[in-house]
């Protein structure tokens, strides 16, 4: 059967066949994304962290999937026995040599890398292309679109924003990533922005010359809860928000909720601060 080239994020021309009928998906986002869109038939296998969709007949048929271990050490024997037509993988998430590896068994593994709302937007639509489904995207793809104009439309609070992402060491949201953008195109200066790296460390001290307005502690990939509220208080007495990390760092089929979600709350703090405290506010 003829294939088409297709150039991912790496650089590398990936012979795939028309309309692949059988999916592995190493990236969650995706893999919630393929099932919005109708492809969950098509998907043979996912990683241990692909739990979106969670509910309804979506979710049950998720559960069904052959599990293929974490997004850094996928069980790649596994994989090759599948016979994937195509392998979505991501460049952040996934390692090169397991890329390498799966492409050298001679099965088309596209890599993406999405660094912008704008570049997700255009690889979610790309990829309803590849797989034929771009009628069961479009209405997503609009409401995105639709979404990204209103808040671009909105006045900037411009809070400044500090973002962890994980404790022991502490680390943050940092520039040239999807979720600071996200932050960024939502009306908020990201602080670790200036920091080094895309995922910088940080010694708590720090925070006080960062100087946030506002501290959003997400459920992923490091599950803040209360019981850190104290660490960060002993140094910065400022307002703490929990947020749904996966609104914050997958994009998929809730990537128009998250900019409004993010927006909204943002513009929250646009103004002097309120007497909100360190409540926890969900995203």
């Amino acid at each position: 059967m003829t294939t088409r080239l297709l150039v991912d994020a790496l650089g590398r021309s990936v012979p795939v066949l028309p309309s692949p009928q059988r999916i592995v998906s190493l990236v969650p986002s995706l893999t919630e994304w393929l099932f919005a869109i109708g492809l969950g038939d098509r998907v043979v296998g996912v990683t241990d962290y692909c739990v979106q969709p969670s509910v309804g007949e979506a979710g049950a048929a998720l559960k069904t999937k052959r599990r293929l271990r974490g997004t850094k050490n996928p069980d790649r024997a596994a994989i090759i026995a599948l016979q994937p037509d195509i392998i979505l993988a991501n460049k952040e998430e996934n390692r090169e040599r397991d890329v390498q590896a799966l492409a050298a068994a001679g099965l088309a593994v596209y890599v993406s890398d999405p660094r912008t709302v704008s570049d997700a937007i255009a690889l979610l639509a790309e990829l309803a292309g590849i797989f034929g489904v771009q009628a069961a995207a479009q209405p997503y793809i609009r409401a995105m679109q639709t979404a990204q104009q209103e808040v671009a439309a909105r006045p900037l609070p411009r809070p400044r924003v500090l973002v962890p992402i994980w404790r022991d060491p502490w680390m943050a949201i940092g520039d040239d990533t999807y979720a600071n953008d996200l932050l960024q195109f939502c009306g908020g200066l990201n602080v670790a922005a200036e920091l080094a790296g895309r995922y910088p460390r940080f010694e708590l001290e720090l925070i006080e010359r960062l100087r946030p307005d506002l501290i959003l502690l997400p459920s992923e990939p490091y599950r803040f809860s209360p019981a850190d509220l104290p660490a960060l208080l002993s140094v910065w007495a400022g307002p703490c928000r929990f947020v749904d990390g996966e609104l914050l760092t997958w994009y998929g089929p809730r990537l128009a909720q998250a900019l409004r979600t993010f927006a909204s709350l943002l513009q929250s703090f646009g103004a002097p601060p309120s007497s909100a405290g360190n409540e926890a506010a969900g995203g």
